[in-house]
C-alpha cells in the first residue's frame, strides 16, 4: 500500500492491521481498553507539539491521534457497534447543532453568549440521553459529567467551572490565595502532629485550591504545571552542566552547592531576553 491523503486509505491500513491470518499479532490481540492509555498518551504529544511551537511534530503527532480514532473505529465496527463513518456523523450532526448562530437562525452573539449557548445545547443532549437510555434522575446535580478518567488538575478545573456557574465560587484571586494559605496551615498543624496521612489528604486540597488559582487568573493548570515542570528540567540541566565542568555529578555535590548552582540559573534566565 502507498501512502495517501485519503482518509480511505487509512481505514484500509487499519483494516488490513485488523485482519485474522494475514494482520499484525499486535493490533490484533488490542481491545478499547487496552488501546485507550495510547489514546490519552497521543493526546498528550499533541499538547507537547503546540507548547513547543513545533509544527512539523503537531502534523505527526496529529496523525497519531487520529490513528486512535480510527482504531477504536474499526474495533467497533468489528463488534457491529459503529464504524468511522459513524463518528464522521455524529460529530457533525453535534457540531451543527451546537452552532446554531452559524448554521441556524441565532445571529450576532458574543463569545461569552456562544459559551452560554453551548452549555445549554450540552445539558439538554445529556437530559435526552438519559431519557433515551432510561438513566432520567440520574447524574443530574451541577457537577454532573465530568470524567473520571482525566487528568487530575484538569477535573479540578472542570469541576470548579461547574461549581462556579451556579454561584459557588469565590469573588477574586485574593480571595483564592487566602485559602492557598489556611490550607498550607492545616498541613502544618498535620505535619507537626505526626499524622502524615492527614497531612497528606490536606495536600490534596492544597493542590486543589492552587488549580482554583490558576482559574482565577484564566490560567490552564495543566498548561502551568507542564511550563513549571520544562523550568526545573531546563534549570536542573545547568546544574549539572557547571557540575560537569567541575568534574562532579550531581550526587558528588552538596545540596548547598547545587542551591548556589540553581540560584545562579534563575538568576540568568531573568537576564534573559524574553523569547
Amino acid at each position: 500500500m502507498k501512502p495517501s491523503r485519503d482518509i480511505a486509505r487509512l481505514l484500509e491500513i487499519m483494516a488490513a492491521l485488523r485482519t485474522p491470518g494475514t494482520g499484525c499479532p499486535w493490533d490484533l490481540e488490542q481491545s478499547f481498553s487496552t488501546i485507550a492509555p495510547y489514546t490519552l498518551e497521543e493526546a498528550y504529544e499533541v499538547a507537547d507539539a503546540i507548547a513547543r511551537g513545533d509544527l512539523a511534530d503537531l502534523r505527526d503527532e496529529l496523525g497519531d491521534l487520529l490513528l486512535q480514532v480510527v482504531f477504536h473505529a474499526r474495533m467497533a465496527q468489528e463488534q457491529g457497534a459503529f464504524d468511522f463513518g459513524g463518528v464522521v456523523e455524529a460529530i457533525t450532526e453535534k457540531l451543527i447543532r451546537r452552532h446554531p448562530h452559524v448554521f441556524g437562525d441565532a445571529r450576532n452573539l458574543s463569545p461569552k453568549q456562544v459559551e452560554g449557548l453551548w452549555d445549554r445545547i450540552k445539558a439538554e443532549e445529556k437530559a435526552e440521553r438519559a431519557v433515551r437510555d432510561g438513566r432520567a434522575g440520574e447524574e443530574t446535580g451541577a457537577l454532573a459529567g465530568v470524567p473520571v478518567a482525566m487528568t487530575a488538575l484538569t477535573r479540578a478545573l472542570k469541576l470548579q467551572d461547574k461549581a462556579g456557574k451556579v454561584g459557588f465560587d469565590w469573588n477574586d484571586p485574593l480571595a483564592v490565595l487566602s485559602k492557598i494559605r489556611e490550607e498550607c496551615d492545616e498541613i502544618e498543624v498535620e505535619i507537626v502532629s505526626g499524622d502524615r496521612a492527614k497531612a497528606a489528604a490536606e495536600a490534596g486540597d492544597l493542590l486543589f485550591a492552587v488549580v482554583n488559582l490558576a482559574r482565577h487568573l484564566d490560567a490552564d493548570p495543566e498548561a502551568a504545571l507542564r511550563a513549571a515542570n520544562q523550568k526545573f528540567m531546563r534549570r536542573f540541566s545547568s546544574i549539572e552542566r557547571a557540575l560537569a565542568a567541575q568534574g562532579k555529578r550531581p550526587q558528588d555535590a552538596t545540596l548547598a552547592e547545587m542551591d548556589s548552582l540553581w540560584d545562579e540559573a534563575k538568576a540568568e534566565e531573568k537576564k534573559a531576553p524574553p523569547g
